[in-house]
C-alpha cells in the first residue's frame, strides 16, 4: 500500500479537493472537484492520469468541474443514485453499502443524508481515510439544507462506527470557526480546547487543518456527542433523545455569531 497516497488541492474560497493517487499505476481519483484546472495541473505534476471522480453530493462547489474533467481525461463520474439528476456527467450511481474497486483502492459507500437527501461518504480502508464531503467537519457537521435532524444523526452514527484511527478528509476549511462554536456549547471540555489550539496554530501558518482523526473527533465534536450523558448534562438535556439533543446543537450552531 506504499504506492497509495492522498494529496490536498485547495480551491475556491475554502474548499478542498482530494486526489487519491496510485503511484504504481500512475492513476488518480478526484473527490468533489468543484473546479477543473487545479485538478488537471496537480495530476500532471504528480504524473498520474485522472480516471475517476467521486462526488459526495450535488452542490456546485463539489461537482462543477466534472464535465471539463471528463472532456479532458475521459474519467468516470461516481455519485449517489438519489442525486443522479443533479450531478453533472454521472456514470455510476451508488447507494449505501456499495463497495467499489477503483485505481487499486477499495472504496466503501456510506449513505449519509442530512446536508442533502442524496449525500454519500466514501471510506477507504486501505488508506484509513474517510471522505465525508460536507456531512462531517472537524468539530462540526453540514447544515441541514434538505434532510432532518433524525437523518443527520443516523448519518453521524454511521460515521462514528468507523475505526477510531480513520483520517477524516472534509471538503472545507471550517475548523477554526467550528472550534469557536464547540468551545461555546461545550466550554469545559479539554479536548475541545486542544483541538482549537491545534487548528489556530495550523491556520496561523496558513496550513490545512485536515485530516483530523475520527477518534479525536469523538471527544471534541459536539455533533458526534448527542448521545453522551456527560454532554447532555452540560446542555441541561439529560434523558432527552439523541435526536433532540442533536437538533438543539444544530439549531444553536445555525444561529451562532461567535
Amino acid at each position: 500500500m506504499d504506492s497509495l497516497s492522498i494529496h490536498i488541492v485547495p480551491v475556491l474560497k475554502d474548499n478542498y479537493v482530494y486526489l487519491i493517487v496510485n503511484g504504481a499505476e500512475h492513476t488518480c481519483i478526484a473527490v468533489d472537484p468543484g473546479v477543473s484546472r487545479p485538478i488537471l495541473a496537480k495530476a500532471e505534476e504528480l504524473g498520474c492520469k485522472l480516471t475517476h471522480i467521486l462526488n459526495t453530493h450535488c452542490h456546485w462547489d463539489h461537482c462543477d468541474g466534472n464535465i471539463d474533467l471528463k472532456n479532458a481525461t475521459a474519467c468516470y463520474v461516481v455519485g449517489s443514485r438519489h442525486d443522479a439528476a443533479r450531478i453533472p456527467g454521472i456514470d455510476r450511481q451508488v447507494v449505501d453499502g456499495d463497495v467499489l474497486r477503483l485505481c487499486g483502492v477499495d472504496i466503501h459507500v456510506l449513505g449519509t443524508p442530512g446536508h442533502t437527501t442524496g449525500d454519500v461518504s466514501y471510506f477507504c480502508p486501505d488508506l484509513h481515510a474517510l471522505f465525508p464531503g460536507d456531512s462531517l467537519f472537524p468539530m462540526g457537521c453540514g447544515r441541514l439544507f434538505e434532510g432532518t435532524p433524525g437523518d443527520m444523526w443516523q448519518s453521524m452514527q454511521k460515521l462514528k462506527a468507523l475505526p477510531g484511527d480513520t483520517k477524516v478528509y472534509s471538503a472545507h476549511e471550517y475548523t477554526v470557526a467550528n472550534s469557536r462554536f464547540a468551545a461555546h456549547i461545550d466550554p469545559h471540555n479539554p479536548a475541545v480546547k486542544a483541538a482549537a489550539e491545534r487548528a489556530k496554530t495550523l491556520r496561523g501558518s496558513d496550513e490545512c487543518t485536515l485530516p483530523v482523526i475520527l477518534g479525536d473527533e469523538l471527544q471534541c465534536n459536539p455533533f458526534l456527542r448527542a448521545d453522551e450523558p456527560e454532554f447532555q448534562k452540560e446542555l441541561g438535556m439529560e434523558g432527552m433523545s439523541a435526536v433532540e439533543v442533536f437538533a438543539h446543537v444544530r439549531r444553536t450552531k445555525d444561529g451562532f455569531k461567535g
